[in-house]
């Protein structure tokens, strides 16, 4: 079993910054795709942004790249969500999420279902 544990979130201004982090414990974090997905009121859980194993590979939603950055220190097993030029839109409960895999490159997990553990999520709110 694996715990996931975000914190960071918190109430900003538009074009603010802020960084999210999610630490895990129960297994090493270097087993682990990493993944963030958020969920707005009203909306379903959507894709934000996802790390591989290794840390060599990212891939972030459209909505999010340029302004957002996934990062890990699987040492620490912490995984990072550092979020530049915040906007009203970004608003959400954010959830940080890890995917079992013997593939230490890949990105390609962007769909909520291929998760297999989930943290409890952050509240980011930006204000206009």
């Amino acid at each position: 079993q694996v715990q996931l544990v975000e914190s960071g979130g918190g109430l900003v201004q538009a074009g603010d910054s802020l960084r999210l982090s999610c630490t895990t414990s129960g297994r090493p974090l270097s087993n682990f795709a990493m993944g963030w997905f958020r969920q707005a009121p009203g909306k379903e859980r959507e894709f934000v942004v996802v790390i591989s194993r290794s840390g060599s590979n990212a891939y972030a939603a459209d909505s999010v790249k340029g302004r957002f950055t996934i990062s890990r220190d699987n040492a620490k097993n912490t995984v990072y969500l550092q979020m530049n030029s915040l906007k009203p839109e970004d608003t959400a409960v954010y959830y940080c999420a890890a995917k079992g895999t013997i593939f230490t490159s890949s990105v390609s997990y962007r769909q909520s279902h291929e998760y297999d553990y989930w943290g409890q999520g952050t509240q980011v709110t930006v204000s206009s």
